[in-house]
């Protein structure tokens, strides 16, 4: 069964990721356009093919229950003699910090360590001792502040120009899923991306109970996505779930600046009609979306 080769860490966001980069650029760091700022979560562990859904499924947990994280950067420290790494220290929520890890630490994501669990942002590795002296005392006052909303799964790929990179195959927002339908039984409705070469796929989760009980999963292509699926399972048909898996997956596209939605006439015509769709010429069914829609 084919491997992939993944991690999990929260990627410094824009512009801050720039600074970063800036400051791994001055400390001579070869990893430098081959992995994002980052502070890891997991490292590298080979997942099977046919558990990367589950891998995804740990992500979307563990975000449930976490809350962004505020977090403090620097001073720059070093692993020296252990390990030639210098590093910027983290700080902050570390309270929250080590549990988001510790959720996303499970099977199949989970493996065995030769160091425990250290938060940091790399500068550079491989550095001589005399360097990583002078980066210590030449960011000795470096302190810089971030919030950081949302937990990476990251894989390692073959580029032809780069070599092996990692890039960022799935996101999910650090926040409690959105409960609708208090009045009876409670549908909790999580929105995660996953990136892809082709592009990026929006997905919506409805679990009841802890139960996965629908998903709705759209490929964003600019400013028009297209609805790939759009699932209930047995049992909870009829119920409102398919309703409430649009609604939801209609705003989380809009905020990203979609405002048209298309599926091919054959994904669920009387369904999506019924919900505002129109048929195209092209024999395509489509929906005009806009912000804070649903």
């Amino acid at each position: 069964m084919p491997r992939r080769r993944l991690g999990v860490a929260l990627l410094i966001p824009p512009p801050l990721d720039r600074e970063i980069d800036g400051l791994r650029r001055a400390c001579g760091d070869g990893a430098l356009g081959k992995v994002p700022p980052h502070v890891t979560l997991v490292p590298p562990v080979n997942v099977r093919e046919d558990a990367f859904e589950d891998a995804l499924a740990v992500l979307r947990v563990a975000a449930t229950a976490a809350e962004p994280l505020v977090l403090r950067l620097g001073p720059a420290a070093t692993f020296h003699p252990d390990t030639p790494v210098l590093y910027l220290d983290v700080g902050g929520d570390l309270d929250g910090l080590h549990r988001l890890r510790d959720a996303v630490f499970v099977a199949p994501l989970a493996r065995s360590l030769t160091w425990p669990f250290a938060p940091h942002v790399t500068l550079a590795e491989e550095q001589p001792p005399e360097r990583l002296e002078a980066g210590v005392t030449a960011l000795a006052d470096y302190h810089v502040g971030v919030r950081v909303d949302r937990v990476h799964l990251l894989e390692e790929r073959k580029d032809d120009q780069r070599g092996r990179v990692w890039e960022p195959v799935a996101d999910v927002p650090l926040a409690p899923a959105v409960v609708v339908g208090r009045g009876g039984l409670p549908l909790e409705l999580l929105v995660s991306q996953t990136h892809e070469s082709a592009g990026r796929a929006v997905v919506v989760t409805a679990r009841r109970e802890g139960r996965v009980v629908g998903t709705a999963t759209a490929h964003v292509g600019g400013s028009t996505a297209e609805l790939l699926d759009l699932h209930v399972v047995d049992g909870e048909r009829k119920t409102g779930v398919g309703t409430q898996l649009l609604a939801a997956l209609e705003g989380a596209l809009a905020d990203r600046g979609v405002g048209r939605l298309r599926a091919a006439t054959g994904a669920g015509d009387p369904f999506l009609i019924g919900r505002g769709w129109r048929l195209e010429p092209a024999k395509m069914l489509v929906r005009e979306i806009f912000r804070n829609s649903g």
